[in-house]
């Protein structure tokens, strides 16, 4: 008896290693495209700092409008420039990094009149930059992993249509990874809507430039009240914290690193929907290594929690193996 105890013990234990260290950890989301001096889409991903890159931005659809995307000085898409990045988005795609196709933008000229614009500007997204076929793909072949909607003018009209137009493609192969940057304050004024579906995977809420639920001078208050709003509200996969990654990189809102590590992130790591840190942008990141910093705190943050709940099971699991070895002994 005492042998198979011993054999089950080291079984429950393996098992619990594996659950403890086997879940996601948080990861680091950031956008790139507005600014040609920010490195190339190859280089972003080699850093190893990003689990998702958002390609900023498609700012013209919609209401008839040909869609066009804007990726400053990186490619010169009306010379079809842009197809280069092809080879880029799948050596990110190579090492686990998701490429998505971000929407909107701070400037741009977008909205959707109707359910049928929204289902039109889902065909074009689809057959241009996702999974289906089109002769005049901006990106070239490469088929990108999502669409984020970052819709911050327009109207608040039919986001919900098309998160559900481009849901539906879904089931014709590839996920197609469905993620919104709104802005803190709950609801979001544009995208509230549509966030309502549940069909989006991930939403990095951008706490900056809204002081009423932004992080200021060692006050986790307005943020903390915010992110529970969202945590609780918003049916959505994972829940991002998006920041800026350098005081110059929004107008408020930059956390400096060492509040974010030992009040910010502490605060709210623990929500099953916290999924990490979202920056803009790629630039200023470069210019302060923000991610490097934040990304090594999650990354210890988790292997602190991790590994406190592994000692606790072990413990308990050695607890009950003593327990029944003692009762084996007098039966």
């Amino acid at each position: 008896m005492a042998p198979n105890l011993a054999i089950s013990l080291a079984f429950l234990i393996s098992l619990s290693l594996a659950l403890q260290f086997g879940a996601d950890a948080a990861g680091i989301a950031i956008y790139w495209g507005q600014n040609g001096n920010e490195g190339t889409l190859e280089e972003t991903c080699a850093t190893g700092n990003y689990e998702f890159v958002n390609l900023a931005f498609l700012p013209t659809f919609g209401n008839g409008q040909t869609p066009m995307i804007n990726l400053a000085g990186h490619c010169d898409p009306y010379t079809n420039g842009c197809t280069g990045l092809s080879s880029d988005i799948k050596s990110c795609q190579a090492k686990g990094v998701k490429v998505i196709l971000s929407i909107g933008g701070g400037a741009g000229s977008y909205y959707l009149t109707s359910k049928e614009d929204a289902r039109q500007v889902a065909t074009y997204l689809w057959n241009n930059f996702l999974g289906g076929s089109s002769t005049s793909r901006p990106l070239g072949d490469a088929v990108l992993d999502g669409i984020d909607f970052d819709i911050e003018g327009g109207t608040n009209l039919h986001w919900d249509d098309l998160a559900r137009y481009l849901s539906a493609y879904s089931k014709q192969g590839k996920k197609v990874y469905l993620t919104a940057a709104p802005q803190c304050p709950f609801p979001d004024a544009w995208v509230g809507g549509a966030l309502k579906t549940g069909l989006f995977d991930n939403v990095w809420v951008q706490f900056y430039n809204k002081p009423p639920c932004q992080y200021s001078s060692g006050d986790l208050s307005n943020l903390e009240n915010a992110w529970k709003h969202w945590i609780s509200d918003i049916p959505a996969t994972k829940i991002f914290l998006g920041l800026p990654a350098a005081p110059a990189a929004a107008g408020s809102g930059f956390i400096p690193v060492a509040d974010l590590t030992s009040k910010v992130l502490p605060a709210i790591k623990g929500s099953p929907k916290y999924g990490g840190v979202m920056l803009w942008s790629k630039y200023y990141d470069d210019q302060t290594n923000y991610s490097f910093l934040p990304s090594r705190a999650i990354s210890k943050l988790n292997s602190e929690s991790d590994t406190t709940l592994v000692v606790c099971d072990v413990c308990v699991l050695l607890h009950i193996y003593i327990n029944i070895s003692i009762m084996h002994k007098y039966i």
